[in-house]
């Protein structure tokens, strides 16, 4: 196995200095399928639904050379690579492979933060096998993941989450870069500004407007300046242009909701609505029951045909005592709904957050965002 490995030179102080590995898996549903069905490697892979109304949940690099994405129209894709082969998504076999791989984390640090099935920060700052680098630790964690999944992985090596997670994208996919301390401000000056965890379009807009193109041109303005036109971002967005993020890595919480939506075939009323809420509320206390978890807090979710989008949510007094009590609070809550009665809905969902075993005397039932818009 090559591994590229590059960096870049100058300087910047920054605060105590940690060493932060970013893992970002390549391709990872996608890959898992053309693992387990050789005749499908080098071929344009999308996991997800072909139907009108699905997206494309991974796509294989090979069908992302025809401009397919995670998140795009299932029929947009067959349209800009017609020979792609639809997978549908298995997501305990995912579960399973990203299990393997956490426990090759764990194995060198017990500071693993995941922030998904296939990418996680780790602070190897103390190693636990005693391998004295950062570096070296990140091409034993990849050579790890290869022999033990046949995967590959791209890392990201710096010494801080902000940085780590750019530097992994840097040589995807079956990479590694790595940006050293003294290295960070001639890395950062010339990146577009996009580059910036939180810099979204319409951020990226009012900084173009201020002549703003590069990390560099940042530079021209006092944090006092950037406070005053983006308010506490202005903070950060100084911080992160200098390099400074002292997030820590934060081992993995209990999970804070547990929740199911499906986008439907063909538009629905509102009382096939129903029937989906109530099977899938009784699937959903399944899941929660075999995980020990009673959840207070009840959420569902509404799409209508033309794209409205809005949750209704409550707190009962007692928490639902089985799926049928469940199924019997989420179908109420959409009696709550002021969608026009003629509506009919390509999307529901229903969630069940604020678990009891969370609370404490004096804790208000917390409102967690259990749906994606």
């Amino acid at each position: 196995m090559s591994t590229r490995n590059e960096g870049v030179g100058s300087s910047v102080t920054i605060g105590k200095v940690r060493k932060i590995i970013h893992i970002d898996m390549d391709a990872f549903y996608a890959s898992v399928e053309q693992r387990d069905e050789p005749s499908l490697k080098g071929k344009p892979v999308i996991v997800g639904w072909p139907g009108e109304r699905s997206v494309v949940c991974a796509a294989s690099y090979e069908a992302r050379k025809f401009g397919v994405h995670s998140a795009m129209p299932a029929t947009r894709a067959r349209r800009l690579c017609p020979s792609a082969v639809f997978i549908h998504p298995n997501f305990d076999k995912y579960r399973a492979v990203s299990r393997e791989i956490r426990e090759i984390f764990e194995r060198h640090t017990p500071l693993v933060e995941p922030l998904s099935l296939d990418e996680a920060y780790l602070d190897v700052t103390h190693e636990l096998t005693g391998i004295p680098t950062a570096t070296e630790t990140a091409e034993c964690i990849r050579r790890e993941i290869r022999e033990r999944t046949q995967l590959t992985a791209s890392a990201g090596v710096a010494p801080n989450k902000f940085l780590a997670k750019i530097a992994s994208d840097w040589r995807k996919p079956d990479g590694m870069f790595v940006i050293r301390p003294h290295q960070v401000e001639r890395f950062l000056m010339p990146l577009p500004v996009r580059k910036i965890p939180g810099v979204g379009k319409a951020t990226e807009k009012i900084l173009l407007e201020m002549k703003i193109e590069t990390v560099g041109d940042l530079h021209r303005f006092t944090q006092e300046e950037l406070v005053a036109r983006f308010g506490k971002w202005g903070t950060r967005l100084w911080e992160l242009a200098r390099g400074i993020d002292e997030s820590p890595v934060e081992p993995s919480r209990p999970r804070k909701s547990w929740s199911s939506e499906t986008t439907f075939p063909k538009d629905i009323p509102l009382n096939e609505v129903a029937e989906w809420i109530g099977s899938e509320a009784r699937h959903l206390w399944e899941t929660l029951q075999s995980k020990g978890m009673h959840g207070r807090t009840v959420t569902v979710k509404l799409r209508t045909g033309d794209f409205k989008t809005a949750t209704r949510q409550i707190t009962p007094e007692s928490p639902p005592a089985s799926g049928d009590d469940l199924a019997g609070i989420g179908v109420e809550l959409l009696s709550r709904f002021t969608f026009a009665a003629e509506a009919k809905y390509r999307l529901a969902g229903i969630g069940v957050s604020n678990f009891v075993e969370e609370e404490t005397e004096d804790s208000e039932p917390e409102e967690v965002p259990l749906f994606h818009s």
